[in-house]
């Protein structure tokens, strides 16, 4: 355990992306958090993925709120730009700023839970007197850069790095729901427009991921939003950045019963809230989901869902016997993803939202008896 010079200890979280990577690390830190209710605990991460600490336009320093529910400062750097003009006044200026900013937090402990040589560095940078990582990180040269190391336990990403807080608070942890933001005017704002387009009951379909090969087809997802919409059951599509081909493949595919969304962070998490399932491939909305305990059909190949797979929620998970795990970025889909058909992603669906329904019944039929 580390002594704090003043009563409350200091604690700087490293995980600067991305967006599944940054929720699968919500737990462990939500954990450390309740071990340390009176800790200052920061966050240090990419600017683009700031709102999944803190809501948009939220001051990103404390008090804690609803908001920006678990850290107390975060902290934002633009590495990707930085990497664009480098030489520039103007990254010279953010860098320092960046700087200045985390080492006047004296920090007690930086937990450096990314892995990666940047990201250990930057967590030795930041000055905290004691920096902790895994013992075998992603990139193996990181290791180097801690002060303490810890061989991670569990199968499940979410259970590796809790494992780490667990070794720091020397007891063993129950990985704690995800706290994401949640902004009331936001929420008011998706609730009023899924109002105006008449829709109630939906489905977020996610057709897009990191690459190629963990790409189910687009025009499968159209099919599966074909026979979803038989059931009465509306589907928006989540497309990101540069994924409008996605989406007009899906809507061709669907006979145009699809609803496109392209919300902030925010909006997506309140549109997430409210979605009866998710439909989706190992990425950043899948686990978002997951996170927020909306019902998920897994649709995997190349990457292990026993590693990355949904956490906390009622899920199905497809994957064929003959996908291979692979981290090789390539273009087309893998070949096992193909053997996914269309119906059982459709089963898989309906019987998730059978059994949400039958919860629903349940807890109106107790609450009706309570009140009989």
């Amino acid at each position: 355990m580390i002594a704090a010079d003043s009563g409350h200890p200091r604690f700087l979280i490293v995980r600067l992306s991305a967006m599944g990577d940054v929720i699968h690390t919500l737990p462990a830190v939500q954990a450390l958090r309740e071990a340390f209710p009176d800790a200052i605990i920061d966050w240090l991460i990419e600017e683009r993925w700031a709102e999944l600490l803190c809501a948009a336009g939220t001051p990103r320093r404390k008090p804690l709120s609803t908001r920006r529910p678990l850290v107390d400062w975060v902290h934002t750097a633009n590495l990707r730009g930085w990497r664009k003009s480098l030489f520039t006044t103007h990254t010279a200026l953010e860098a320092v700023r960046l700087w200045n900013d985390v080492r006047s937090r004296n920090y007690d402990v930086a937990f450096d839970l990314q892995g990666a040589i940047r990201s250990a560095l930057l967590a030795r940078w930041s000055g905290a007197k004691v920096v902790i990582g895994a013992a075998q990180p992603r990139e193996t040269p990181a290791s180097l850069v801690y002060m303490r190391r810890v061989i991670t336990r569990g199968t499940h990403v979410i259970e590796q790095n809790l494992s780490i807080v667990e070794e720091f608070v020397q007891k063993k942890l129950t990985p704690p729901r995800a706290v994401l933001p949640r902004d009331a005017v936001v929420e008011q704002t998706v609730a009023r427009d899924l109002l105006q387009h008449g829709i109630r009951d939906y489905a977020i379909l996610n057709p897009g991921a990191g690459w190629g090969a963990k790409r189910w087809p687009a025009e499968r997802y159209g099919e599966v939003a074909r026979q979803l919409h038989k059931d009465g059951l509306r589907c928006l599509v989540n497309c990101g950045p540069g994924e409008e081909e996605l989406f007009n493949a899906v809507n061709a595919a669907s006979g145009a019963v699809v609803l496109p969304t392209k919300p902030s962070i925010t909006g997506l998490i309140a549109l997430m809230r409210r979605a009866k399932v998710f439909i989706g491939g190992d990425t950043g909305p899948l686990h978002m989901a997951a996170a927020l305990q909306v019902p998920v059909v897994a649709i995997f190949g190349p990457t292990d869902p026993a590693r990355n797979g949904p956490y906390g929620t009622e899920s199905v998970v497809l994957r064929s016997p003959s996908s291979v795990t692979s981290h090789a970025r390539l273009a087309r889909p893998e070949e096992g993803l193909l053997e996914i058909s269309v119906d059982s992603v459709v089963a898989a669906a309906r019987k998730l939202l059978q059994g949400s329904a039958d919860a629903d019944r349940s807890v109106r039929a107790t609450r009706d008896g309570a009140h009989g």
